[in-house]
């Protein structure tokens, strides 16, 4: 798109990648894509609702075709509807319904009938239209049918998905640039818990018993994962034993594998290795609003000077200062010295904001990075190492967490855009600063970059200031640990929560409908609202009363980023609060956050209105009745991906099977191996002649798993699979 802050933006072209392209990419489809002309033709949505059935008739068959109503049609006109009607054809022979005017959600209940003759076309199509009264009609989106199967089959009623008109040639692509992407299809049949129990124990009795097991499978895991998908692979397997409470044991065992195989204390930690990747997703899952908190104001604060920094002489821009009439060139040496003035502020005040954040870092994290700091103490005691325990514990805090967050903020969802290239560079060299503080500031740190220099005496004392943050981060004894863990269990920690417009009603007309701006936050108990955060808290909806969160559409309030949350009151009838985001990205996070928080919620509506009941009709399908049971389908499972998403037990063990499952051969060779050595006993089994071995009895529960898979379709009601469709562009 082409942004106009005047009109609506202009569409420079599009890329379509379809479902069937993305499946024969199982790793994800990464490349420059060609954009393509966007042809009004092609960009339909929505689905209509038909009866298709033959009848007989006095000299031959009839095809009897009735259109019912549609749902979520493509918004052709400028007040964000359109003025729809269907035209049925048939053997050269058009009927058309009435026009519904400014519906996306028409209900017509009209029927069409033709007499079917012999040898005539086969073929009934249904096309949605947008009328218009000057220029030609827009065209909606067509359904085809095959009359011959209507003929051989029963009547058929059902929604139907409206189809692009591709009959048109394409123009030539590639003179409209091109868009370079990396998207990836997930599909995954998840089975019931059950199924995922003995794998799930397997894992778990291996990181509970951590050295003093057989340590088969986890190093096995890692020595089978590639490069490539070790990222997933850590992620998965960390929320796997985070949601069995087994993160800490899990990462310990983790950090003695990679200890026992590191011989030099500078190459700690250093190597994109499973016990790497898994802490550096581990601080993402645990410590995302520890980050905030702590790095947050330091962040708004650079975004807000937008000061141009430079410490490097040979990127100097020399510019003007000065009042008007009056400029200057201002030299290179003071560009160098206000750089570094303003550099040491941020570093300065980023120490001082981590050394007072000890008692609300979390203490799973404290608890780990305790492990953490013990076991390197223990593997490397002389004196000359006394920095190498601090330098493992900032090689995650600092350099896998803390830096990357503050050169890209906007991944982090510190803020909603990326930074702009003067804020960018601004940005990096304090993320390079904050790494040699947590490099310790070694002899080799500073030689890298001698330009960083005029940072050193605020690098010097921030390394200070490390260690003792450091110190009395890992102090955590274990009553403690179950003590702050047991008052966060308390507590109710907000999912969501920042400045929204609730709407308020002053009459019938939409001239008389206003939203006030409060400060919305949402929690696993309650929606509620304040006039500032600061202030006290009024609950607005109980969660549990939370019946669906959905769109509302556009013409209804004039705006395309409202919400609207239906809730039960407490004498059990259904309300609607309407809720305005500021664009369309902060409208999805927050749909996002109230379906994933009331998802579990008995009762959940199947349908809705997407637009508001005013005067005595709804504004979207036009309907008279308020309690009518809604127009569109509601949309509960349709939710963004984020770190604090609530741990899917099966769906995480579901995803280690499927990798599992990729590198069986190995395994099995790797159990061949064993098996087939020099140190290799006879094969032992436990209770019903189970393997006693820990990877024969991952193959067989590999294969176990498979045959589920096999028969899952079959499964008893209470036991179906569900489906997890997931999307990563």
């Amino acid at each position: 798109m082409d942004e106009d802050a005047l009109s609506r933006d202009d569409v420079i072209g599009k890329v379509c990648l379809t479902r069937e392209t993305l499946a024969t990419h199982p790793k994800g489809f990464s490349g420059w894509a060609h954009l393509m002309e966007v042809d009004p033709d092609e960009e339909v949505q929505g689905e209509i609702h038909l009866r298709l059935e033959v009848v007989p008739g006095t000299r031959a068959c009839r095809l009897r075709c009735s259109v019912l109503e549609a749902r979520d049609l493509a918004p052709k006109d400028r007040n964000g509807a359109s003025d729809p009607f269907v035209r049925v054809r048939y053997n050269g022979r058009t009927q058309e319904t009435s026009i519904v005017k400014k519906s996306r959600y028409p209900r017509w209940n009209e029927t069409f009938e033709f007499e079917l003759e012999e040898g005539a076309a086969e073929v009934l199509c249904v096309e949605a239209w947008d009328w218009d009264l000057v220029s030609r009609n827009d065209f909606l989106g067509k359904v085809v049918f095959n009359v011959q199967r209507l003929r051989a089959a029963q009547p058929e009623e059902g929604w139907f998905r409206l189809q692009p008109d591709q009959s048109k040639r394409r123009r030539e692509e590639g003179n409209l640039g091109s868009l370079q992407l990396e998207v990836r299809l997930r599909d995954e049949t998840v089975l019931p818990s059950s199924c995922y129990q003995p794998l799930v124990q397997l894992l778990c009795r291996e990181v509970e018993l951590g050295t003093q097991g057989p340590r088969q499978l986890i190093p096995l895991i890692e020595e089978t994962t590639s490069t490539e998908c070790r990222q997933d692979v850590a992620t998965t397997l960390l929320k796997l034993f985070l949601a069995q409470g087994l993160a800490k044991d899990f990462l310990d065992l983790l950090f003695q594998l990679e200890l026992g195989r590191t011989s030099e204390a500078n190459t700690l930690f250093r190597s994109n290795s499973l016990a790497s990747k898994s802490m550096e997703s581990f601080l993402k899952v645990a410590g995302m609003r520890y980050l905030h908190g702590v790095l947050g104001p330091i962040i708004d604060r650079v975004f807000e000077e937008k000061k141009y920094v430079e410490l490097d002489p040979s990127k100097v821009e020399v510019k003007d200062v000065g009042c008007s009439g009056l400029h200057r060139p201002q030299t290179e040496a003071e560009v160098l010295e206000q750089s570094a003035q303003t550099l040491r502020a941020h570093l300065g005040a980023l120490l001082s904001s981590l050394s007072r954040s000890v008692r609300s870092c979390p203490a799973v994290i404290r608890a780990t990075f305790r492990q953490l700091f013990r076991r390197v103490r223990e593997r490397f005691p002389s004196a000359q190492d006394e920095n190498v325990p601090f330098i493992a514990v900032t090689s995650f805090l600092c350099l896998r967490f803390i830096s990357p967050a503050i050169m890209a903020p906007k991944l982090f969802h510190l803020r909603e855009r990326h930074a702009d290239a003067r804020t960018s560079r601004t940005l990096l060299l304090l993320a390079k600063a904050v790494q040699n503080v947590g490099n310790m500031d070694t002899p080799a740190s500073r030689a890298k970059e001698a330009w960083m220099e005029p940072l050193q005496t605020t690098v010097r004392q921030g390394v200070a200031q490390m260690k003792d943050f450091i110190t009395k981060l890992v102090d955590i004894q274990e009553k403690e640990e179950l003590d702050l863990q047991r008052a966060l269990s308390l507590q109710a920690p907000p999912v969501k929560e920042g400045p929204l417009f609730i709407h308020r009603t002053k009459g019938k007309g939409p001239l008389m409908s206003s939203f006030k701006k409060l400060h919305v936050s949402l929690t696993t108990e309650a929606l509620s609202f304040a006039k500032t955060p600061s202030s006290k808290k009024s609950t607005l909806i109980r969660l549990a009363n939370i019946r669906a969160a959905e769109k509302v559409e556009e013409k209804s309030f004039g705006s395309s980023h409202v919400m609207q949350v239906i809730y039960t009151d407490d004498a059990g009838r259904l309300q609607t609060t309407y809720l305005q985001c500021k664009c369309v990205n902060e409208l999805n996070q927050w749909l996002s956050a109230l379906r994933k928080v009331s998802i579990n919620n008995t009762s959940l509506l199947g349908s809705y209105h997407p637009g508001v009941f005013r005067g005595d009709k709804w504004s979207c399908c036009h309907q008279r009745d308020k309690t009518d049971l809604g127009c569109d389908k509601t949309r509960s499972r349709v939710t963004l991906q984020e770190w604090n998403d609530p741990l899917d037990h099966d769906l995480e063990a579901q995803l280690i099977y499927r990798h599992l499952l990729g590198v069986e051969a190995t395994l099995r060779e790797k159990h061949r191996q064993l098996s087939a050595g020099p140190e290799a006993g006879p094969v032992l089994t436990g209770p019903g002649g189970a393997p006693e071995d820990p990877l024969a009895q991952l193959l067989q529960v590999l294969q176990d798993l498979r045959e589920a898979h096999r028969s899952s379709p079959a499964a008893s009601p209470p036991l179906e699979p569900s489906r997890v469709l997931e999307l990563q562009t």
